[in-house]
């Protein structure tokens, strides 16, 4: 089918974390025999494990021979540039909101960007069928929100449709009977403006993403505004006063999950081009250097560094394949050609160590966890947030969490909280539940997840997402729990486990291996301590009672990247490996911690 701007349309599903964007675009996909059963937008094994989207994706279904651009966005704070990025290639998004929850965070962080934009959402009220659903409640809460966010007359007027994601029905009342998602998929062309662009003019269209092809290399995602893109074009790349120039090798378009080689693409449509080896998101490419260039999409700053380092430890190739710095760099440079949220660099003080920066942790761990996936080893230390200096003041990152749990565990959560450098902004009480917001310093939340998970017995659900730079707020001082250090290097024996879980919290099993300097546990009184966790029974011809009493040792508190990377000390460093997740000392001896100490 010919394609004109008129018969498309470009939308974006954005949502907090888990209210149902990627369940709700498979749906729709699969009924309009875009994909076949059993196909997923989060086709990634991590994010499927998760359960949550990592990384943006586009698609394209027909329906009433109108093609529609569907772009599933992220839900965790951590990826909010890619979705600050999709929403500038877009006419419209389809806002998802929780029947239960309501607005959380990440909804008042993308509805804001989209608000600003000029866009005019559709409001989805997804997973009606929940026992504690409140339709009515939730159509408040969203008004409400797009009122403080300063949301237009027009935008005020928002289009709502009721839906059940996982069972793929949509309705425009509660009484409504359906089938499907037919009423949504009428809503959105009845509702999204189709793109406005001329096909007769110089081409201008922008990179709004960006993938990796190991045949092609780079590869752009642009949305085209003005004009049209072929195969063989030249093509110029304006950004900032600088012009490069290149040849569209490739050209493809979505249809379905699939990207399919096309000759030309139109005014409106979104597209894959290659043969641009140095395109970056935001350029704006044209068939004329002197065309006149599109406003620049800004890229959110990174909030914490750390160091990546090789793995040095005494176990160090055991179980990886690229152990070496060189490979180390030639990964780090490859993420950089598709993470545009990190920022890496290479021109530190020794070859075989690298400061990494990132939008958070989850986004971190997630690069360290594809990376031990593809067999690597390497180390990191711990994560420091980034500062900053305008008119003479230090800044720092703060971040504003959202917290829903029980109202018995509210005075913990605050309690704690507020130890950390925060303050609370409003309290709401509903059936038993609490939901109570802060703001805070960044560095004040790190290593907080694992002990509000302690706090709420697993009942709590935190989301924080970050409000900028503030005034640095002074010292925090929280509780230090002091490392448990093994002294020795060999096979770990139950029966020192035994004595050793009453001093604290262990992080390893019996009958694994460890080393001299290698963080086992922490002690629940705040101080170092120097342990032997491969000591055995002594045995004598004496019998006593007690001798042989069973040893039961209690489950320990096994490390992963995110737990270790909340965990470790500043003189501490999280090795990880393709099996294996260990904290150590910087320092692997006692004489060398000694000696670190003095000076």
């Amino acid at each position: 089918m010919d394609q004109t701007a008129k018969n498309i349309r470009n939308v974006a599903i954005i949502a907090h974390v888990d209210h149902g964007k990627t369940t709700l675009t498979d749906a729709l996909l699969r009924q309009t025999n875009a994909v076949g059963e059993g196909v997923s937008m989060d086709s990634n094994t991590l994010e499927k494990e998760r359960g949550i989207t990592i990384y943006s994706k586009n698609a394209a279904c027909i329906y009433k021979d109108t093609k529609i651009n569907i772009v599933d966005t992220p839900g965790h704070a951590d990826f909010g540039s890619e979705v600050e990025r999709v929403l500038r290639s877009i006419d419209s998004v389809l806002l998802i909101v929780d029947a239960q929850e309501g607005p959380m965070p990440q909804t008042r962080f993308v509805l804001k960007k989209s608000l600003e934009l000029g866009h005019r959402p559709i409001v989805v009220i997804n997973k009606i069928d929940k026992p504690a659903a409140n339709i009515d409640r939730t159509h408040d809460q969203v008004f409400d929100l797009f009122s403080e966010l300063g949301a237009t007359n027009e935008q005020l007027d928002f289009p709502t449709i009721l839906a059940i994601g996982r069972e793929g029905i949509a309705k425009k009342n509660l009484e409504d009977t359906s089938t499907d998602l037919t009423p949504l998929l009428d809503l959105i062309l009845e509702h999204v403006p189709a793109p406005k662009g001329d096909d007769a003019a110089i081409l201008r269209a922008q990179p709004f993403n960006l993938a990796y092809d190991n045949y092609l290399g780079r590869l752009g995602i642009v949305r085209v505004y003005d004009g049209t893109i072929s195969e063989g074009d030249t093509i110029f790349a304006i950004q900032e006063g600088k012009t490069t120039k290149g040849k569209i090798t490739k050209l493809f378009s979505f249809e379905g999950l699939t990207r399919v080689e096309t000759k030309k693409v139109c005014a409106g449509d979104i597209a894959i081009v290659a043969g641009l080896p140095d395109i970056f998101i935001g350029e704006t490419l044209s068939t004329s250097p002197d065309t006149e260039p599109l406003p620049m999409i800004a890229v959110d700053e990174p909030t914490i560094e750390l160091t990546f380092l090789i793995n040095d430890s005494p176990f160090a190739g055991r179980e990886g394949k690229f152990v070496t710095s060189r490979q180390l760099r030639s990964r780090l440079e490859k993420e950089l050609e598709v993470n545009v949220g990190l920022k890496i660099d290479f021109e530190s003080t020794s070859a075989d160590r690298f400061i990494v920066r990132g939008r958070g942790e989850l986004h971190i761990a997630i690069l360290l966890e594809y990376m031990r996936r593809e067999g690597y080893e390497m180390q990191v230390s711990q994560p420091q947030v980034i500062f900053k200096e305008e008119d003479g003041k230090k800044l720092e990152p703060y971040e504003e969490v959202t917290i829903d749990t029980p109202e018995i565990y509210q005075g913990s959560v605050i309690e704690k909280l507020g130890a950390r450098g925060t303050r609370m902004l409003s309290m709401e009480q509903k059936d038993g539940h609490v939901r109570l917001i802060f703001d805070g310093p960044t560095r004040g939340l790190f290593g907080y997840r694992s002990q509000f998970v302690i706090d709420t017995k697993g009942e709590g659900i935190i989301s924080t997402r970050v409000i900028g730079f503030r005034p640095y707020a002074g010292e925090i001082r929280k509780r230090q729990e002091g490392s448990m250090i093994s002294q020795v290097t060999g096979k770990v024996l139950a029966y020192s486990l035994d004595n050793l879980q009453t001093r604290g919290t262990l992080y390893i099993k019996e009958n694994v291996e460890v080393y001299e300097g290698q963080v086992i546990g922490n002690t629940s009184r705040g101080e170092e301590m120097v342990v032997n966790p491969t000591k055995g029974k002594n045995l004598t011809n004496v019998r006593s009672s007690g001798t042989d009493e069973a040893i039961k040792l209690i489950h320990p508190k096994l490390l992963t990247i995110e737990n270790g990377l909340e965990l470790m000390a500043g003189d501490e460093y999280l090795e990880i490996t393709p099996k294996s997740v260990r904290l150590r000392k910087q320092h692997l001896t006692e004489i060398g911690r000694a000696r670190s100490k003095r000076s």
